[in-house]
């Protein structure tokens, strides 16, 4: 290792060294002030003043409260199920069993601000010569006639070492750790913002396919209808073997879809039922009652696209993670810089028959400073800081592109809730056409006025447009959950609650000593975070 140490070492003597030892600790403390590396700076995000879908009356500027944003629904199944995702998620709990790492590590982080060796050691040694043996040559006499006469030794003291933050290594270190404990919150916030979002998507996918159910039976009975006048009509010797056929294959093939429906429905229930964290068979008993596709409010307060930027908490996470990466190039130039150092050690060490703890037993060293300096490096610390540079500049450019992104996602939400009730407007005249047009021509055909023909042609449109109808009323939903979900609301459902539940705490509680660590992750002062606001964790993070 090259490596240029200077170093001095004084012995320790009574209250006065060690004045001087505490003299240098503040002298150090004092002059390790400065800081290597950028100060993080938050980016300035490439957004609009306001949506592409502003002018529609369905679209209001204003902000909105979207805290619990599935109520609008007026669904309690769907408020129920929103709650047990909340609590029982495995997913969203390993999300909150990482914030608690994230603290333990920051709690590492910060101990390193302080002298990072200080050790207590004490020890007993005997030493006998054997009195069989011819004495020892090598040693001198008056140390062969110690070991003889005073065979037990005892020491005890106290070690410490401190490599000085003299660059600011371990303050860029600490605001690394604080800032991935941000981080670590605002991924909570960001999972739990999908979970309510997929809640709410899975429920409305599985009340639009037991809608579609429902129309495809309806038709079922109509088409068996038709098919029992066709078979009358053919044993009067009316019309032809023909008209029966059609009439068969028309209900069969809608007979069909049932099974395909069944399937779809029940395996939308089974991945419900990991959202909620339950096995599949315990969602039957939730979901119970009429399945009735939730009618979504007809207007949707989305502010402007600023608010997106406050709001949402996987924006946040991207700057989180960009303020940590940028403390990270502070802590790898300071590589280029000497190390510099404080040393010491006290104690006491006596023999047998000597009192240990006395001025006499006293023995100690202090080096006043030292340091190393990897001069010879072959380029090595320059491109780990350029390496750490390079990573920084990613998560600017990640940070701007989730803005964007971020942007993106109303504006489909928008234009998918708006036309999207167009089109259902229009479904839903067209089915209420066809149902009367199905029966007229039954009524025409069953008095001989038109051939099966008709029949047949009317009642595919009839199925064909009830299942585009349930499948729209459907998008209509789910295009507001996009919105509600890309505006970053949800999140703040966990204000107030613990993140992991009591039960888990108390076997980590027995299991491990964890300090203060466990206590409420997030308490209701913490309510800001995912804003652009100044945000303080522990009192500390400040950007």
């Amino acid at each position: 290792m090259r490596e240029m140490t200077i170093a001095r070492t004084a012995e320790i003597k009574g209250p006065g060294s060690f004045a001087f030892f505490s003299l240098m600790l503040c002298l150090a403390m004092l002059t390790a002030c400065a800081t290597v590396g950028p100060d993080f700076k938050k980016p300035e995000p490439m957004i609009e003043d306001e949506w592409i879908e502003k002018e529609p009356s369905q679209i209001k500027t204003e902000s909105g409260d979207y805290s619990s944003w599935w109520e609008v629904f007026q669904d309690p199944v769907l408020d129920r199920l929103i709650d047990m995702a909340y609590e029982q998620n495995l997913t969203l709990r390993m999300a909150g069993l990482k914030i608690l790492e994230a603290r333990a590590r920051l709690g590492i982080a910060t101990g390193f601000q302080y002298p990072q060796a200080q050790l207590v050691n004490g020890g007993y040694s005997l030493l006998k010569i054997s009195e069989n043996e011819p004495p020892v040559s090598n040693l001198p006499d008056d140390v062969r006639n110690q070991v003889d006469t005073r065979p037990d030794n005892y020491r005890m003291g106290f070690d410490a070492a401190w490599e000085l933050d003299f660059w600011g290594k371990f303050r860029r270190t600490f605001e690394a750790a604080n800032a991935d404990l941000a981080a670590t919150i605002a991924s909570y916030d960001s999972l739990l913002v999908i979970l309510a979002g997929e809640v709410a998507s899975a429920y409305i996918d599985i009340r639009t396919l037991e809608q579609r159910l429902v129309y495809a039976r309806s038709n079922i009975e109509l088409q068996k209808k038709s098919l029992s006048i066709a078979t009358a009509r053919f044993e009067e010797g009316a019309i032809s073997e023909l008209d029966v056929h059609q009439a068969k294959s028309l209900l069969n093939y809608t007979l069909s879809t049932i099974p395909v429906f069944e399937i779809s429905i029940r395996q939308a229930k089974n991945a419900l039922s990991v959202l909620l964290g339950i096995p599949p068979n315990q969602l039957l008993d939730v979901l119970s009652g009429t399945s009735v596709i939730p009618t979504p409010p007809v207007e949707v307060a989305v502010g402007i696209p600023a608010d997106l930027i406050r709001r949402r908490p996987d924006i946040q996470l991207a700057e989180f993670q960009a303020a940590s990466q940028g403390a990270l190039i502070g802590v790898a130039r300071a590589d280029l810089f000497p190390h510099i150092g404080l040393a010491g050690s006290i104690g006491f060490g006596a023999s047998d028959g000597e009192s240990l703890f006395t001025s006499a037993s006293t023995f100690g060293f202090l080096s006043p400073v030292s340091f190393s300096w990897d001069i010879l490096n072959y380029g090595r610390i320059k491109n780990r800081v350029r390496v750490q540079d390079a990573r920084f500049e990613q998560l600017l450019a990640g940070y701007q592109n989730k803005v964007i992104e971020a942007a993106r996602e109303v504006e489909d939400g928008l234009v998918g809730f708006i036309r999207s009730q167009e089109q259902a407007k229009y479904l839903f005249d067209a089915v209420g056409a066809s149902q009367r047009a199905s029966d007229v021509a039954l009524i025409q055909y069953e008095e001989g006025l038109v051939d099966y023909y008709s029949v047949v042609i009317t009642q595919q449109s009839l199925v064909s447009q009830q299942d585009s109808l349930a499948t729209s009323q459907g998008d209509i939903d789910r295009y507001l959950i996009a919105v509600y979900k890309a505006m970053g609301g949800g999140w703040q459902i966990r204000l107030g609650k613990e993140l992991i539940p009591e039960q888990t705490l108390k076997v980590m509680r027995d299991r491990t000593d964890w300090g203060k660590i466990l206590e409420p992750t997030l308490p209701d002062e913490q309510q800001d975070l995912p804003t652009g606001k100044e945000v303080k964790l522990f009192n500390r993070l400040k950007w």
